[in-house]
């Protein structure tokens, strides 16, 4: 049998907790995984200066900080079973995002898949910072440039919401597939091959789950709004 095919055949009859959002332990070759580590640590540094300065402000942002890292742990870890025995899940990134900018989105999406890898087995330590890479840092950013570029240009603050989460989810999902296509090059089509495998098994089940995240994301931030504006509208300069 082709050695392709081979590879092929492994890569679809492999556990979920491989093929899937969060990368398991070990899947990624040394150097990937700790390249990916290395990035994550500007952007973790960051965060944790911003936490420090939010933290100093008041309880109930304490208290807001708390929620935003609960509701991204619940929300990552429901998985939806794909075919080819692969997995997706929405991140709950978005949310933390518009409340609290993306690095610090990053600190605490890093604290989540930590918890997440030691507690439920759902991805691993040496693929923490591919992981985080992905969902903590490249998801955050997306959506807080939609963010903000959705208030300043005067578009609807719900449909801003909507596509700050469902395209941060997104491109969860295109950044991990990337990853797993530049380790793993398809031994034919190379790593742009096996990317494009890889986003066509998420695909499916992702797009469904950005918007369902995109539409739950809306209905949190309008339910906490009223109840949080006064400290809402002084983290994020009023644009909520």
């Amino acid at each position: 049998m082709p050695a392709k095919l081979l590879l092929s055949i492994a890569l679809l009859l492999l556990p979920g907790t491989l093929f899937s959002m969060h990368i398991m332990e070990g899947f990624l070759p040394a150097g990937w995984a700790g390249a990916y580590w290395v990035l994550c640590i500007p952007f973790m540094a960051a965060g944790l200066k911003n936490i420090k300065k939010l933290s100093a402000e008041s309880n109930k942002v304490k208290l807001l900080l708390a929620m935003a890292g609960a509701f991204t742990f619940v929300v990552s870890a429901l998985k939806l079973p794909s075919f080819t025995g692969s997995s997706s899940h929405a991140t709950g990134i978005a949310m933390g995002t518009i409340l609290f900018g993306p690095s610090t989105m990053t600190v605490l999406g890093f604290i989540v898949l930590l918890f997440q890898a030691l507690l439920l087995a759902h991805g691993g330590i040496t693929t923490l910072g591919a992981n985080a890479f992905s969902m903590a840092v490249a998801g955050p950013f997306v959506a807080w440039g939609i963010w903000i570029l959705g208030r300043k240009s005067g578009m609807n603050r719900k449909v801003t919401i909507f596509l700050a989460a469902f395209f941060s989810d997104l491109l969860t999902y295109v950044i991990t597939s990337i990853q797993l296509g530049l380790a793993h090059p398809d031994p034919v089509s190379g790593a742009g091959g096996a990317i494009l495998q890889f986003m066509a098994v998420f695909a499916v089940t992702q797009v469904p789950l950005a918007i369902v995240e995109g539409l739950l994301t809306v209905v949190i931030l309008n339910v906490l709004y009223p109840a949080a504006r006064e400290e809402l509208g002084e983290l994020r300069g009023g644009l909520l």
